[in-house]
């Protein structure tokens, strides 16, 4: 299990291959823009792959880390996807945070191939991913897991098998779910702090030690206050997040669809390519 081709070198994926790599791997990468890669090739020295059927052909494990479920369904089906292209025993590990059921789709489809499928979406940010802490929530065979839990402890540090395919998603949904909750938190708290004259700073040092305190509140609330919307988390992405949740159930989320909707906001005006600590945006507005 040496061989690895990584689909998908964004924010979060280059460093997730620089930690493989760290650890002694052989990984090959694919990404729709080569030249956006050309520094990251030169540092790193992994191999590049035209095509991500030549990125799974011949690897004993396939790391996918794209965008949007459509992109998860670009790279695996179709005559020139992963299911085709990989070798018979590859393990496939979809780190995407995707729709549960097409993760599903794609575990019936790999075992029809001889194939093994994970869906492993993570948590951590850019932070996480640049220091191998990410918590990973894997869904899928235990056999499967234990055959590549040394490639998922080269990037994290938290990793559980969730249960049968698309537990890692719903997981990974809830993780979401919690997420808009705490961050909204967070944007409420600080544009009360800002409203009442309070010093931000020695708000932020007191609160966030006590009961309140998130990782949200520690990571995103400074960055909210220095109004650096740069991203760790792309917002759009974030949406997308919460838009397959809502569709999941019909038990009613609040919150979660509270948050979308101010996000989805942002996002038409233009936020939707800065981090989810943008929310902060529309609290600013009022």
């Amino acid at each position: 299990m040496k061989k690895i081709g990584f689909i998908g070198v964004g924010v979060m994926g280059r460093h997730m291959v620089r930690n493989l790599l760290a650890n002694g791997y052989e990984v090959s990468v694919y990404s729709r823009s080569k030249d956006k890669l050309a520094a990251f090739l030169a540092e790193t020295g992994a191999d590049w792959c035209d095509t991500a059927a030549a990125c799974a052909r011949g690897r004993d494990a396939v790391i996918t880390m794209v965008g949007y479920p459509q992109d998860v369904e670009q790279v695996y089906f179709g005559d020139h996807g992963i299911l085709a292209a990989a070798n018979i025993g590859t393990y496939l590990i979809d780190m995407t945070t995707t729709d549960p059921r097409l993760s599903v789709r794609i575990a019936q489809q790999a075992a029809a191939c001889g194939l093994h499928a994970l869906d492993a979406p993570v948590s951590g940010g850019d932070a996480g991913a640049k220091n191998g802490t990410l918590s990973i929530m894997v869904g899928g065979d235990a056999a499967d897991f234990e055959v590549c839990l040394p490639i998922l402890q080269a990037m994290g540090n938290t990793i559980i098998l969730e249960g049968p395919a698309g537990s890692g998603q719903h997981t990974k949904m809830a993780n979401q779910i919690a997420i808009a909750g705490a961050l909204s938190g967070v944007c409420e708290a600080l544009r009360y702090g800002e409203l009442t004259g309070l010093n931000t700073q020695k708000m932020l040092d007191s609160i966030s030690q006590g009961a309140a305190g998130s990782w949200q509140m520690s990571n995103q609330m400074p960055k909210m206050m220095a109004h650096d919307n740069a991203p760790g988390f792309f917002l759009k992405h974030f949406i997308k997040d919460m838009h397959i949740a809502l569709a999941q159930t019909t038990v009613p989320l609040p919150v979660l669809r509270t948050v979308c909707e101010m996000c989805v906001e942002l996002e038409a005006q233009g936020h939707g390519d800065e981090g989810t600590q943008a929310l902060i945006e529309h609290y600013r507005r009022e």
